[in-house]
């Protein structure tokens, strides 16, 4: 066997795949990133639930704290980010489910589903929001 030129191994560029640049950002790849941020938003959430369950369960001062804040505009912004992440997260998990039995995964379909996970998951929060007003 012939000895190796360290040298010549070093001055040969080494290839970066994979790699950020390589790839065109696509609409599932823009999903796949989103699903993740809606998860910690849930994350989030699930805290604004744990600080009404407390607040309702003490006494009326805790809960005018809460209450203040939620219907303050920074706590109708929280809520409404968090409806949309919980049906985004949701459609995502759904579109994930129909992938695991094998279906829509072929290029067009996937797109098809990614989008329809977005526009889904804003025409859910809207119907959601307008229906609360009109009810409440």
């Amino acid at each position: 066997m012939a000895p190796i030129d360290a040298a010549a191994v070093k001055r040969r560029p080494r290839p970066l795949s994979p790699h950020l640049e390589i790839y065109r950002l696509s609409i599932t790849m823009v999903m796949s990133i989103v699903h993740r941020i809606t998860g910690f938003g849930l994350y989030v959430g699930v805290l604004l639930l744990a600080w009404f369950l407390i607040a309702a369960s003490t006494d009326a001062a805790a809960f005018g704290v809460f209450a203040a804040f939620i219907q303050s505009i920074v706590g109708q912004l929280v809520l409404f980010g968090f409806t949309w992440a919980l049906f985004h997260h949701m459609l995502g998990g759904i579109r994930h489910f129909v992938w695991d039995a094998g279906y829509g995964l072929d290029a067009p379909m996937r797109d098809r589903l990614a989008w329809g996970t977005l526009i889904g998951s804003v025409a859910l929060t809207l119907i959601v929001w307008i229906v609360g007003y009109a009810v409440s």
